[in-house]
């Protein structure tokens, strides 16, 4: 009888309802729900690298694995259905011996110097590896002849293959998650790695990358980072604000990632509506126009010779009210029309409108996201 048979045979040994014992301790259940999520309901954190929440678990990085009864192994708990009356162990020694010896294969697996890394406190290896005080390799490293180079060659993304770990979250994320499927797992055995379109880089033309950035969001390592953070701050040193991104309408949720005053890092919030922890290329990589010397800091009013001075709002807005005043007077009110910005709050849209209606007396109203 295979494992999963055992398991699943326990659903009619057992009365006890939509429960099951977790570390000896009932803990009610949802049908459907995996070992992984019904722990965390029950307040019990599983570590896990290649889960992916909204996503089809894969069970690839084993080091959620947990203790079954009547199981003849450990069983995955991101991809194990929990059954009435099973009988789940998170935290015996079997359990943590397991994965520390996954732990140390996946630091084997590259080259894992966390001094240098762009993720050095905001890695869950790093975190699982001083978890289990892990101060030297149990196992020899990969050679740096099988490692593939680094790819560095477009301006959004840096690709290390010498510490991703092949967890597969940033298939999932690209294919499940923000669907643009550019990337999956390709080759096999050691020369393992996640291509894109052909095995091509993500600047090439075979590359069908949008540069959402959705893989660097859910990389749990260092494999996959943002290529203008690079060297700008550590985890420690940043604060986050939360705010909602300018581009456009939707009011998608974004952390910024702040140190001295400055954005270094756009990163999404993860439960947030209406975005869901996803973000496009703008949202997460064009925050540079705010520091840009070109922009527009006070009011302009070109002359008569064709040249821009400079000018106060009282000025600017008297000039603007009586240059409505004039046209009105000698065209009509229809000879005026209003474009509202797209990344405007709803109830400037909603002001401007009502100014261009009531007041203004036209209904010559539109917005700038039309394309």
């Amino acid at each position: 009888m295979s494992e999963m048979t055992a398991i699943l045979s326990w659903k009619g040994e057992y009365k006890m309802g939509d429960s099951f014992l977790l570390n000896g301790k009932e803990t009610p259940f949802q049908q459907g729900q995996t070992i992984l999520e019904a722990a965390k309901n029950g307040g019990v954190e599983i570590p896990t690298l290649c889960y992916l929440k909204g996503s089809a678990p894969t069970g690839a990085c084993r080091i959620c694995c947990v203790e079954v009864k009547g199981a003849r192994s450990l069983v995955a708990a991101c991809s194990t259905p929990v059954t009435p009356g099973m009988e789940v162990f998170t935290d015996s020694e079997l359990v943590h011996r397991a994965r520390k010896m996954n732990v140390e294969f996946l630091l084997a697996s590259g080259k894992h110097n966390c001094l240098m890394c762009e993720s050095n406190g905001n890695c869950r290896l790093q975190d699982l590896a001083y978890f289990y005080k892990i101060t030297k390799l149990k196992f020899p490293e990969k050679d740096e002849k099988e490692i593939y180079p680094i790819e560095d060659v477009n301006p959004f993304i840096i690709r290390d293959f010498s510490r991703c770990i092949l967890c597969g979250r940033c298939v999932q994320a690209c294919n499940e998650v923000v669907v643009n499927r550019a990337i999956s797992q390709g080759y096999r055995g050691k020369k393992s790695k996640i291509v894109t379109g052909g095995d091509a880089a993500y600047n090439d033309d075979l590359s069908e990358c949008v540069f959402c950035g959705q893989c660097v969001e859910v990389c749990p390592v260092g494999a996959l980072t943002e290529k203008k953070a690079k060297g700008l701050g550590r985890p420690w040193e940043t604060q986050k604000i939360r705010t909602t991104c300018p581009y456009c309408g939707v009011g998608c949720q974004q952390w910024l990632h702040v140190k001295d005053g400055k954005i270094i890092k756009v990163t999404a919030v993860e439960d947030a509506q209406p975005n869901q922890g996803r973000l496009c290329v703008k949202g997460r990589f064009a925050y540079d126009f705010i520091y840009s010397e070109e922009r527009l800091k006070t009011p302009l009013i070109r002359e008569k010779n064709g040249e821009f001075r400079t000018a106060s709002w009282d000025e600017t807005l008297d000039l603007v009210a009586d240059k409505f005043k004039e046209i009105i007077k000698k065209d009509g009110p229809d000879a005026i029309a209003g474009v509202s910005c797209a990344r405007s709050i709803n109830e400037d849209s909603y002001q401007m409108q009502k100014f261009f209606r009531a007041v203004l007396g036209t209904n010559n109203i539109d917005h700038c996201a039309r394309t």
